[in-house]
């Protein structure tokens, strides 16, 4: 929703306003009608047979003017076309056929100029979207050339891109020469039989001939564009379509700010009560608002598009032009002067729906086509080209290498589903089940029996190698309080009997082995041996599973920390473009505030320190731009505040001190969606 829609909104309501007091009493229905007969039985026959005969007629236009309500539908603006069918069929009769009709259609008439004001008003908002529609993409276009002039790189680019287009203009002018060289030659005298002899090889080089003398007459007339390079050519190109694609938004703003200021400019309050409502003053002022409005869109769509006259000029014409037409006319026709003033100023919209209005379409699509940025075809055309020319290429190796790229897909698909099992999955249902003690998680080094077994053995062979050799203990055969000692020991890891057994055997070897000592001490230390090493690993063992947990999550963290940097960068690809976008919407409502600033410091005021036409069509252009870039950043409470400050900056009467304070107030306001 633009500023012109509210504009067109307010207008309407203006007119509701001042058509409130004098609202006439009219039936709308047959049961109406008849109440309201039985309520006049004083008046005459042929009274209540005129009001019978105008009553569907009052019914159509009340219909007609709900239609053109701004108010009555969705959509504020109607299509032309809907506009020019209702007024074609509503007054199609609207001229009365004798003078004492004209008099008793009062009533009528009010209905009529009613209906005429509604279409106006349409009408109005249709121009001034055209115009909006018309100006805000200029500035792209200007900011293309700026691109291009301001470095000798982009001039290149362009000199390269409009290359063909230069170059089929020039064979196209050497071709025209040639030919119209070559008819000048058959029709200097040449005979007809001279001609008939002359064979196909010899016209031809003829007409060679006169190309190579058409293109040195023609490099000597363009000797003077010889001493320019193609760049500085092409800059002065770009320098003269940059001037006029100025001159046309210059032309179009004026012209905005000229119907935005002057047209359809009503005094009535909407907020005033109705008994403060003088109908009698007002009534002659809305209309002659409506008449003068009708000539100023007219007279503003013949001329806007005249780029020999400046702003300054444009404005001059459009007023002087405007004051004309409100003249009497001296040089109209019998015909035309009887017809009501509400009847001409209707054919005068419609003329301007069907007339005016396609003619400044096609004008400013071709403007904005010869003065602005080049077709994405002469813009592309070197790119696509290139890839035309190695899509051959490109295909035979895709063709060549279909199954190694296949291969590629598959194992790239493979091994992202068993990383993802083996790495994500499988750990976090380890995890999972070491939180919930789940016996068949436990980290184990060695069996939980393993150990009690051999420290068993150990004591049973030490205690019998005791009681085969009490010598190496007491001297005595061992007593159970004596195994009980030595199982103690044996249990503490003191192996004492056997030590003591085997250095003595040690001293005599050959006999230790012959009797058995010796290599049954050798094999009760290895079982010693045995035990001490189970019991370190019973230890690490002991430790691993108090940190259970821990290793669970160690065993999970690759995996997971590969899959969220994955996930990380996919979302930093994706929300980065989106975070580009906000930030490129948010850098180019920067932008419009600071050319909204560069306007309004940039201006000259007037007498009473308001805008100047041409600015405030400006302003307006970029309001309009502010607004839509605002609807998608800001929320939607902030946005009904925001438009509040944008209304304030558009408003003409508050001066131009005061705009500057609303931008810097918007400024510090909004400066977090900004």
């Amino acid at each position: 929703m633009s500023f012109v829609t509210d504009h067109v909104s307010k207008v309407d309501g203006q007119l509701d306003a001042l058509q409130l007091p004098r609202q006439p009493s009219i039936p709308s229905s047959p049961e109406l009608r008849s109440a309201s007969d039985e309520t006049h039985e004083a008046a005459d026959v042929s009274g209540t047979g005129e009001r019978d005969f105008e009553l569907p007629r009052i019914l159509k236009i009340q219909a007609a003017i709900k239609t053109l309500s701004a108010a009555s539908s969705s959509r504020a603006l109607l299509h032309p076309d809907t506009i020019w069918v209702i007024l074609n069929q509503t007054l199609e009769a609207s001229v009365p056929s004798s003078e004492e009709a004209r008099v008793n259609s009062s009533q009528m008439q009010e209905l009529e100029w009613l209906l005429v004001s509604k279409a106006t008003t349409q009408t109005y908002g249709i121009i001034l979207n055209a115009l909006l529609d018309q100006t805000t993409p200029l500035s792209n276009d200007i900011g293309y050339w700026d691109q291009v002039l301001g470095s000798y790189r982009y001039t290149g680019l362009y000199t390269v891109q409009t290359s063909p287009i230069r170059l089929w203009y020039w064979a196209n002018d050497i071709y025209g020469d040639a030919w119209q060289r070559l008819q000048n030659v058959r029709s200097a005298g040449e005979g007809e039989e001279e001609a008939r002899v002359l064979s196909v090889f010899d016209r031809w080089r003829q007409f060679y001939s006169l190309v190579k003398d058409s293109v040195r007459d023609r490099s000597l007339d363009d000797m003077q564009s010889k001493f320019l390079s193609p760049l500085t050519m092409s800059r002065l190109e770009a320098r003269s379509k940059r001037s006029h694609l100025k001159r046309l938004r210059e032309m179009s703003a004026s012209g905005l700010g000229i119907l935005m200021d002057e047209g359809m400019i009503f005094d009535a309050d909407e907020e005033a009560p109705v008994s403060f409502k003088d109908p009698s003053d007002s009534k002659e002022e809305w209309r002659s608002v409506v008449s003068k409005s009708v000539s100023l869109m007219e007279i503003v769509l013949q001329n806007i598009h005249i780029l020999e006259l400046g702003a300054a000029e444009f404005e001059e014409t459009v007023f002087m032009s405007v004051d004309d037409d409100s003249q009497p006319p001296q040089h109209d026709s019998m015909e035309k002067q009887s017809a009501p003033r509400v009847v001409r100023l209707a054919s005068r919209l419609q003329e301007i729906l069907w007339l005016h209005m396609p003619t400044h379409t096609t004008t400013s699509k071709a403007l904005a086509t010869e003065y602005g940025k080049p077709s994405r075809l002469v813009r592309y055309w070197l790119p696509g080209l290139a890839l035309f020319l190695s899509s051959g290429t490109v295909l035979r190796i895709l063709v060549n290498r279909k199954a190694d790229i296949v291969t590629w897909i598959r194992d790239f698909g493979t091994t992202s589903i068993d990383f993802w099992n083996n790495w994500v999955v499988e750990p976090t249902k380890k995890v999972m089940r070491t939180i919930r003690h789940d016996k068949e998680s436990e980290i184990a080094i060695m069996s939980r029996e393993s150990l009690k077994g051999d420290r068993d053995s150990l004591e049973r062979m030490v205690i019998d190698f005791a009681r085969d050799n009490p010598n190496t203990s007491t001297g005595l055969p061992l007593t159970d309080s004596d195994i009980s000692v030595v199982r103690a020991k044996v249990r503490e890891g003191d192996l004492t009997p056997v030590l003591r057994a085997y250095e003595k055997d040690l001293r005599k070897p050959f006999l230790g082995t012959i009797r058995g000592d010796l290599i049954r001490a050798l094999l009760i230390q290895v079982q010693k041996t045995k035990v001490d090493v189970e019991l370190a690993v019973s230890g690490i063992d002991a430790l691993l599973k108090s940190q259970e947990l821990v290793f669970g999550f160690v065993g999970l963290a690759p995996g997971m920390l590969v899959s969220l940097s994955v996930s990380r960068w996919l979302g930093d690809v994706f929300a980065g473009r989106k975070g580009k976008v906000q930030g490129r919407k948010k850098g180019s409502m920067i932008r419009i505030l600071r050319n909204v600033d560069r306007i309004l410091s940039g201006s000259t005021p007037s007498e009473s320190g308001m805008l100047s036409y041409k600015d405030h069509g400006m302003l307006l252009c970029e309001v309009h731009l502010l607004r839509q870039k605002a609807q998608r950043v800001l929320p939607g409470e902030i946005y009904n505040e925001f438009l509040e400050e944008v209304n304030d900056l558009v408003d003409l009467r508050t001066g131009i001190e005061r705009q500057t304070r609303v931008v810097e107030r918007i400024r510090w306001a909004y400066s977090k969606w900004l």
